[in-house]
């Protein structure tokens, strides 16, 4: 089995070092760089299997460097902020980072989150399928597709279209969709959403799901998510 290779980028030299000899006792190889500027040069040379990107680095910015990577590639990104309630944090999701991490962090969770983004990586349905637990998947044609209006989901080649044009997503807004078009018209709360979309077994930030599903809106039409006050959210069929 191939070895997974994380290109961390962190400008503090004890957290760099320790938490890259932290990573590789747990088997993966470790790419650390200092800067953004030297951490897209890594990532454009290396093409790791995903990205730790501390949000104040110099040079280019964690979320900046986030947004370039973003760009070239889907290759999942995990943002590292030294505060749960700062605005890089929402700043870094919606430049189209998959998770973020508080620091200081233990490097057990560290481990733990970056095993979940890979595992949702593998393959963009849920963990033991596509589809929502004790719900009815929406009627799909023989073709494999679902349709919601003038979007078109094809569960069989994991492919979008809107209006017969294609929709680039990532694969984590890919399993986002696939929950909901899993269950239209059912409000899925944005716990359930983090449990089957993110893995989350714990509870988590649910400014997650929320700037995902802006993302996921922004894509698909504004108006075909929407948003159940005190609730959740539900696609529209």
């Amino acid at each position: 089995m191939a070895e997974t290779h994380v290109l961390f980028v962190e400008d503090d030299d004890v957290i760099r070092e320790a938490t890259q000899l932290a990573l590789e006792r747990d088997g993966f190889v470790v790419t650390a760089m200092p800067d953004g500027l030297s951490g897209l040069e890594a990532f454009r040379a290396d093409r790791p299997d995903i990205a730790l990107l501390d949000v104040m680095v110099p040079g280019l910015d964690g979320v900046s460097l986030c947004r370039r990577i973003r760009d070239e590639s889907t290759v999942p990104v995990i943002m590292l902020s030294a505060r749960a309630d700062s605005i890089d944090v929402v700043l870094g999701l919606e430049a189209g980072a998959d998770d973020y991490v508080t620091k200081p962090f233990d490097g057990a969770v560290l481990v733990a989150r970056i095993r979940a983004v890979l595992r949702r990586f593998g393959h963009a349905s849920g963990p033991d399928g596509r589809g929502g637990a004790g719900k009815e998947s929406a009627p799909a044609a023989d073709d494999g597709l679902l349709r919601f209006g003038d979007l078109e989901v094809d569960t069989e080649g994991m492919e979008v279209r809107r209006a017969g044009e294609p929709v680039a997503l990532t694969p984590t807004e890919m399993r986002l969709l696939l929950e909901f078009s899993d269950a239209p018209g059912t409000v899925l709360s944005r716990d359930r959403l983090l449990e089957r979309v993110w893995d989350y077994g714990w509870g988590g930030d649910t400014r997650v799901v929320d700037v995902h599903v802006q993302r996921l809106r922004g894509k698909i039409g504004q108006d075909r998510i929407e948003t159940v006050r005190g609730f959740g959210y539900k696609l529209r069929g």
